[in-house]
């Protein structure tokens, strides 16, 4: 019988996170059954399902795609609506993105999961499946179920990340999101005491949207010092990223090492051209202004976006490429009439008009070489 553990690829060499712009992946299912794909039969550990028509080489084909155009690569995160698949569902993710980057000659690009459950003991549970499907870093949040009761215990909060980066084979990210774990909101605090302790933390992402938080994390752990008082497991500093497009360049003169964007989907070379130019600020004044100008299209693309939540995402996806499907329920695709505002809105046209022509420049360039 075939083990949906053959042909998993594991993690030989190491591909720490690096600083960037990182694009979360969504996740996209039959539109008749919300799955990705329908049961052929039963496999591994009375877990794993053997699927044969899937919405799977949707979600290969556009995250090489994000890959090519310099984007890292989340795999269970918000976007990808994790909290509405199996841990299963996750796993086979995590070995399909794995294998779909190596065939497309991308073995070097690293993959960071989503691994955050509602137990400490699952969360490390899944984060070693994970790692034999291909992750390369684990990204972690919270579970909300029981905020009333950890929201407020500090000690509980850095425990949990603690134990988790203990017990994990691979580096562990922290994940600040307030709106998805039950208004639980790391300060900075235990975030960098985190960073301080836990050699085998490799990071945060603040989808908190506190520039504040962002600033005086960097100041502490961004610095030289930082890094030859806390020596860490990882070959990669530990990364502050930010959760949002709206503070991207204005981070980088904070320290800051990037941001992992929902936006990232939809306009990918404008995010990695706004990234590249504000490193290039940083050594030449000049190219600031060119900067500035794609992150004012930015935040207010971002913003209007993030609006319409992952299914305005999902339409912006089926409108330019295609694809993209509805979101699994509780959660509804937009309306016609939402869609098409989503779509006429003014931030969105601007934004999607200079991804156009950046997209156009890019197949010039590849066109002569």
């Amino acid at each position: 019988m075939f083990s949906m553990l053959d042909g998993l690829t594991g993690t030989k060499t190491p591909r720490p996170p690096q600083p960037g712009v990182w694009a979360p992946m969504p996740t996209f299912f039959l539109p008749d059954t919300e799955e990705l794909g329908e049961p052929r039969m039963c496999t591994v550990l009375l877990r794993y399902v053997l699927t044969w028509k899937t919405n799977i080489p949707t979600f290969r084909r556009h995250m090489v795609s994000m890959a090519e155009k310099k984007m890292g690569i989340v795999v269970g995160g918000s976007m990808g609506e994790a909290h509405h698949c199996t841990p299963a569902e996750r796993i086979l993710l995590v070995q399909e993105a794995r294998q779909a980057l190596d065939a497309a000659d991308m073995t070097d690009v690293p993959i960071l999961a989503g691994t955050g459950m509602g137990s400490t003991k699952a969360t490390i549970e899944l984060t070693r499946e994970a790692v034999n499907a291909g992750a390369d870093a684990a990204l972690v949040i919270a579970s909300g179920y029981y905020a009333g009761a950890i929201a407020g215990d500090r000690k509980a909060l850095k425990k949990f990340w603690m134990d988790v980066c203990e017990k994990s084979p691979i580096p562990v990210m922290i994940y600040n999101y307030p709106g998805a774990s039950g208004g639980i909101n790391l300060d900075s605090d235990v975030i960098e005491e985190i960073g301080r302790e836990a050699p085998n933390s490799c990071g945060v992402k603040l989808t908190c949207g506190d520039v504040g938080k962002l600033t005086r994390i960097c100041a502490t752990v961004a610095v030289p010092s930082f890094a030859q008082l806390h020596p860490r497991d990882t070959q990669t500093p530990f990364l502050v990223l930010g959760g949002f497009a709206d503070f991207l360049v204005p981070s980088v003169f904070a320290r800051g090492h990037g941001a992992i964007m929902g936006l990232g989907n939809i306009s990918p070379r404008v995010l990695v051209r706004c990234w590249e130019l504000a490193q290039e600020a940083l050594r030449d004044p000049t190219a600031l202004e060119a900067a500035q100008q794609l992150q004012d299209l930015a935040a207010r693309g971002d913003r209007t976006i993030a609006l319409a939540g992952i299914s305005g995402t999902k339409e912006l996806l089926n409108r330019l490429y295609g694809y993209g499907g509805a979101p699994r329920r509780p959660l509804l695709p937009l309306s016609a009439t939402e869609g098409q505002e989503l779509w006429d809105h003014e931030n969105v046209r601007a934004l999607l008009n200079v991804e156009m022509e950046l997209e156009a420049e890019a197949q010039r360039v590849h066109e002569k070489q």
